[in-house]
């Protein structure tokens, strides 16, 4: 069964866009007709929806997402509620998110799409929104905020005038003192005070109607507490009251029932902060263990405490005997519930058994973490235990977490790249697993360099095997096919020293790959291949490697398939994988993406399945889920105040795409042709001759289709297409928006058509046969607050003013070969106004025209500037025979 589930998605400016996604499940009537409600404001204006979320019952399930966000307005909502000058201020009333909310709600986040935005700030402009959505209904309201309450939510109270104060006393039979006291206007400048409650029955006299009005919050109460209702009818509610430990616990346990009524209550920190209760925190790795990896033997070490003090197993025996409620121990109070104390003190006994003499493995212990009550064998063990790290355990979570502070990993003299700052970062994390024999994620976003950062680890690692008389194994790179030249690029750039071998069909001839002997694969540092290749090459699975480096690894992310079954079953000493898509937007991906980097981590995909199950009603799950996974994560953001200092404004590179079969035919079949009839045309022919072989070969390396001017565009035809998709589902996963320029008119439909399908949702076009008219409603389209993922523009309509700062990815399609006309249409999206880093990819076909072209310009920046800027093309036309069979012959 399936369902369409409507989900909040955070975008990177900060706004909340509401999304529906097909999930597997079945959904009530109830849910349907809430999400749908709730989407039915969302589409009437972009303020009232989050509001109208606060207001909505938790008893009705949602997304969890969707549950996120209506807490955050819940809190909104229930501030405002208990604000006491509500009614006399209005709209005009000041609020503040206390930090302490804010920092449990963050705690509280689940995986979502966007969650990695989510920062206090962007939580104190969302408030701020709903504070301004409150003040634009309530100063169009003509009745009192009471009765706006009511029509939102009947059962919502407004706070009255009357507050509910406990205080701790210093007499030892009576350590807590009651008072009930209400605000009222004194004196001539009419302040507001707080008075003991008794002076109302003074202030109001015979008039009992106002008395009545005063006391209506307490009326509510009454109608659901006892305890309430008893004072009130005896009178006790008018007098300072001495109470014992158990009657202020019955007072305190209370609490939300009467600020549900509307009472505002001031009640010690201790009981806010929950510290008064006894739990079991176990105390894993305060010693550095004899052996490392996941199999690391730690000492355990199962501790009582409340608060931040420990106490012992006969203390906690001892409050046993003390009567239900509160109970003064080591200067502090601690709540005595004897049934959940009882079972405290049976946990505690059966984490000592577990202890044992062994200890705990680092793998126990992290999943231990995750779900105690799965190892305590209790249901409600997650509420009475949690681990701790000891010494060495905080330690080596410290230097993965914060890696600019472990000591500076070296690359050797072979390594070519000067790496930022957060690269070296990047190299110490990673070899800090690599000491450690775990497994991580490098998740950094697009363009941070993830390429560069593992080939200095290589490169580090081939220096430690130098200084040691230990041999090592080769490293094996699984990547998408469309990525083997990029990948190539780099290493002949950065680290040429590297012995490599790629096991391709493509890169070898006759399309045959030679499969190497034991000497000969020992001789190399790394083999590269595709997720398609692993499962076609059994010599890839039969042999041990030192590394297996998956690139791009969302290709695992479903763990049912047979490519994500074949990778899983390499053998190797120790895993890495690269993904520029955030991993924690889904559940089910992180579950298999740790399932290879360090197996048996996150448990059984059953037992993981069981614990997700949990999470609606236990979201403190999500911050015990990234406390496990997030040492095993690095990920760094364009938007990271530590990373902006480290890059410039815009950020260029080549993105390198192969030629399928069909391009390469093709393109060779074009190459003959003119080959042949160069050497007997001359002049104003031999001109036209050379640009029109340009204007092929550029079609071909965009796609066959173009060429042949076909109206199918499939995707496997062509290596641009294919590199575009890995590039966008990157940019839709972080909801960014992409500008993609092609020189070619015929391209824009078919490019937008392809993207369309990436994006899930339609983009805009903007080409030269476009109505001068229709483009400033184009471009208020894109820049608007609903999110237009795409935008192709032809280079010559495009290229010049526009102002599209929305975009923060430009991508040419295919190259002018002019660099002052390419920079005009990138700064399009690099402006003033763009306020984020713009990455600029510039799309070469690897071994074609394009690539040689590129090189010239690179090499010749002269050329570039003089010839180019003034000539376009034609330049090209003045080379030499000889010159152009070398431009135009195919090297792949």
């Amino acid at each position: 069964m399936a369902y369409d589930e409507l989900q909040v998605v955070l975008m990177p400016n900060g706004a909340l866009q509401l999304e529906w996604a097909t999930v597997s499940g079945t959904m009530t009537n109830r849910q349907n007709l809430l999400q749908n409600e709730i989407y039915d404001h969302y589409l009437s204006g972009p303020d009232g929806w989050l509001f109208f979320l606060g207001f909505t019952s938790n008893k009705t399930p949602i997304s969890s997402s969707l549950n996120f966000w209506r807490k955050f307005a819940a809190l909104y909502i229930n501030t405002l509620r208990l604000s006491s000058d509500i009614e006399e201020l209005r709209g005009d009333i000041n609020l503040l998110p206390g930090d302490e909310e804010l920092s449990a709600l963050l705690d509280a986040v689940p995986l979502m799409t966007g969650s990695e935005y989510l920062q206090p700030e962007v939580l104190s402009a969302l408030w701020r929104e709903l504070h301004q959505s409150f003040r634009s209904k309530i100063d169009a309201y003509e009745g009192t905020v009471e009765q706006f309450f009511k029509e939102h939510s009947p059962d919502v109270h407004l706070a009255g005038r009357i507050y509910f104060h406990l205080v701790e006393n210093k007499d030892h039979e009576a350590p807590f003192a009651f008072l009930a006291t209400y605000s009222t206007m004194v004196g001539e400048d009419g302040e507001s005070k707080h008075l003991p409650l008794k002076f109302a029955l003074q202030e109001y006299g015979d008039d009992q109607a106002k008395l009545l009005d005063l006391l209506v919050t307490v009326d509510t109460a009454a109608k659901k507490s006892s305890l309430i209702r008893e004072m009130r009818d005896s009178g006790d509610l008018f007098h300072p009251l001495a109470w014992s430990g158990h009657q202020a616990f019955l007072f305190l346990r209370e609490i939300p029932l009467y600020e549900e009524s509307g009472i505002l209550c001031r009640i010690p920190n201790w009981w806010k902060k929950k510290s008064a209760n006894i739990s079991v925190v176990i105390n894993v790795g305060g010693k550095m263990p004899s052996m490392i990896g996941l199999e690391a033997l730690l000492d355990f070490e199962p501790r009582l405490m409340f608060g931040d003090t420990e106490i012992s197993i006969e203390e906690a025996r001892r409050l046993l005997e003390e009567s239900e409620g509160l109970a003064f121990l080591k200067n502090k109070w601690v709540v005595v519930d004897q049934e959940k104390l009882r079972q405290t003190l049976e946990t505690y006994e059966k984490a000592r058994q577990l202890s044992g003499d062994e200890g705990m493995t680092l793998l126990e212990a992290m999943r231990f973490s995750i779900s105690p009550q799965k190892k305590m064998e209790e249901q409600n063990a997650e509420n009475l235990s949690s681990v701790s790290h000891g010494e060495w355990l905080k330690k080596v979570f410290n230097s993965l977490q914060k890696p600019g502070e472990t000591c500076k990993v070296k690359t050797s003299g072979t390594f070519k790249a000067r790496l930022r700052a957060y690269q070296q970062d990047g190299l110490n994390w990673l070899y800090t697993l690599h000491s450690l024999k775990l497994g991580g994620c490098l998740a950094d976003d697009m363009g941070l360099g993830k390429t560069i950062q593992v080939l200095a680890f290589l490169n580090a690692l081939k220096a430690e095997v130098a200084t040691s008389t230990n041999a090592t194994l080769p490293s094996l790179l699984i990547l998408p096919a469309s990525l083997l030249a990029n990948w190539i690029s780099e290493i002949e750039r950065f680290y040429p020293s590297l012995s490599w071998f790629v096991a391709h069909p493509d890169m070898h001839k006759p399309g045959k790959v030679p499969v190497p002997d034991n000497g000969q694969l020992r001789a190399l540092d790394l083999v590269i291949t595709t997720y398609q290749m692993i499962q076609r090459y059994k010599w890839l699975l039969e042999n041990c490697w030192n590394y297996v480096i998956l690139d791009e690894a969302q290709a695992i992310k479903n763990p049912g398939t047979k490519q994500t079954k074949t990778v899983k079953g390499l053998k190797s000493e120790n895993r890495i994988v690269m993904t520029g898509t955030p991993v924690e937007n889904r559940l089910s991906d992180l579950w298999s993406l740790f399932d290879f980097v360090n197996p048996g981590l996150l448990g059984s995909s059953k037992e993981f399945g069981e614990f997700t199950k949990q999470l609606a009603s236990a979201p403190d799950g999500y911050a015990r889920l990234r406390n496990v996974v997030s040492p095993f994560i690095l990920r760094r953001l364009k938007s990271d105040k530590t990373i902006i200092s480290d890059l410039p404004d815009k950020v260029e590179m080549k993105s390198w795409a192969s030629m399928s079969k069909k391009q390469a035919v093709l393109y060779q079949e074009v190459i003959e042709g003119i080959n042949q009839t160069l050497e007997e045309s001359e002049g104003i022919q031999r001109k036209g001759l050379i640009l029109s072989t340009l204007m092929k070969l550029k079609q071909l390396c965009n796609h066959p289709a173009q060429y042949l001017g076909e109206e199918l565009f499939e995707e496997k035809e062509s290596g641009k297409f294919q590199r575009l998709r890995e590039i966008c589902e990157t940019i839709y996963e972080k909801r960014e928006q992409v500008l993609v320029f092609t020189q070619f008119k015929e391209m824009a439909e078919p490019l937008s058509r392809f993207l369309a399908i990436i994006f899930q949702r339609e983009g805009l076009v903007l080409h030269g046969s476009v109505p001068v008219g229709q483009r400033k409603k184009l471009i208020e389209k894109f820049q608007g607050s609903n999110y237009v993922p795409f935008f192709v523009l032809s280079l010559k309509a495009g290229g010049v003013g526009l102002n599209l700062t929305a975009a923060n990815h430009v991508i040419h399609f295919d190259r002018w070969w002019n660099p002052a006309v390419e920079n005009q249409a990138t700064d399009r999206a690099f402006r003033l106004g763009q306020k984020k880093n713009v990455m600029v990819h510039k799309f070469l076909t690897k071994g074609t025209i394009e690539e040689k072209i590129d090189r010239m310009l690179t090499e010749k920046a002269r050329l570039s500037d003089e010839v180019v800027a003034a000539s376009g093309e034609n330049w090209i036309t003045e080379m030499s025979n000889d010159e152009l069979r070398d431009l135009f012959t195919l090297t792949v």
